[in-house]
Formats: structure tokens, sequence, C-alpha cells
């Protein structure tokens, strides 16, 4: 089971790190428009299905610095942490990993969103990313529910939310106006306890598998 580090720069307490060997999650920075553009430009017909409306502006580097300027005062305010996904070795950018409408009081949740670059899809890649925001939800933020609303057409988010664990809530019409159309989606979410019951009955599973494979 692969070790996630949960790392608060000393030097930038406001600055959040999610990492493991191999990835690693951080907000957005200026610099990151020359991986960013080239990124979302030749992703865009595999993204703009699943996303809101792009505005004709969408990939100017104004328009980018706008968004990591509001990107930081939604986080130091303690409303959204949108998160770049890395490969930690080569700091190639993936794609990224919103952990946004972060509600406290009596409901303690908040709504994850995500995107990934086309060449990069299909390989893990977000699976990997939601195994290290989902301990830091539960524990660095101490929430206590994560929700997720799918397309019920998009059939690869679907199944990595199921890998991740989420459990399927219902169907909420019309929820969302995604590409120009207000879209249906299915509703998913995942609870503190979910992971640690999931870890029982994992462990459950394999001791009937050694007990069959010994014959005991």
């Amino acid at each position: 089971m692969t070790r996630s580090v949960f790392r608060f720069l000393s030097r930038q307490p406001d600055t959040v790190v999610l990492e493991d060997e191999t990835h690693l999650l951080r907000l957005p920075r200026y610099s990151d428009y020359r991986q960013w553009y080239p990124l979302r430009s030749e992703s865009r017909q595999f993204l703009e299905p699943w996303e809101p409306s792009w505005r004709s502006d969408e990939l100017t580097e104004s328009a980018f610095r706008g968004r990591v300027v509001r990107n930081e005062q939604e986080y130091a305010s303690g409303q959204a942490l949108p998160l770049f996904l890395f490969l930690k070795a080569e700091q190639q950018l993936l794609g990224g990993l919103t952990i946004g409408y972060i509600r406290r009081g009596a409901a303690q949740c908040c709504m994850i969103g995500y995107w990934m670059g086309e060449r990069y899809a299909g390989h893990g890649h977000m699976l990997r990313a939601l195994n290290l925001s989902i301990p830091y939800i539960f524990s660095g933020l101490q929430l206590h529910r994560i929700e997720a609303a799918c397309i019920p057409d998009n059939v690869r988010s679907i199944r990595l939310l199921e890998k991740a664990g989420f459990q399927r809530e219902g169907y909420l019409r019309e929820y969302l106006k995604i590409n120009g159309e207000w879209r249906d989606h299915v509703m998913y979410s995942l609870l503190a306890g979910d992971r640690g019951q999931q870890r029982v009955q994992a462990a459950q599973g394999r001791g009937v598998l050694a007990s069959q494979t010994t014959g005991k």
C-alpha cells in the first residue's frame, strides 16, 4: 500500500502539498501556464463534453492568471482547495482536482471535481490523486462527507469513483449546465467511516482467501 505524505511547507504555511512516491498535488502557480495551455488546448474535444462552456478567453494567459488569484482567495477563505496534479519526478502536469464547496457547521462536507489531460487519461493517475486527497479531506480538513456528481454517460468517471470507494446515492435532474446544456447527474458520496469499513472488509476477504488456500 502506497504511503501518502501530507506536507505543509514551513516557509509558506498557507500552501498545501499532497504527495506520494510518484504523484504530487499543489495549488496552481502563474508559471504553470506553460504546461497548462498546451495540455488544455490539445484536450479540448476530450474535456468539453464534461465541463461548463469554455469562454472565448478560456485559454489566454490573463484568464489563467485571474484563475490562479481566485484559487488562492478560495483557499485562503476556506471555501475550496483547487489543486494541479503532477508526475513528481518530471514535474509534468497531468490534470487537476478541486476540493470545492467546503461546508462547515452541521454539514462538514465538500464536493470534488477533476479533469485529466487526454494523453494521460486511463493510466490510473486520477485514482492516485483521489487516494492522496481523500485522507487529507477526512484527517486534514476534518470533514465528514465527500460528494461527487457525474453525468450518467461519463462511464470513465463513474468507474473511477467506484474504484475509490464512493457509493451511488441518487439521480439529480438537470443539475448542472454542462457544455451549454442542463444535464442530469448521478450523485456519489464517500463518508469518513467508509474507508475504515472498506479496510476491514478487505482484510476479512484476505482472511477468507487464506483459509481457502490452506484448506483450513
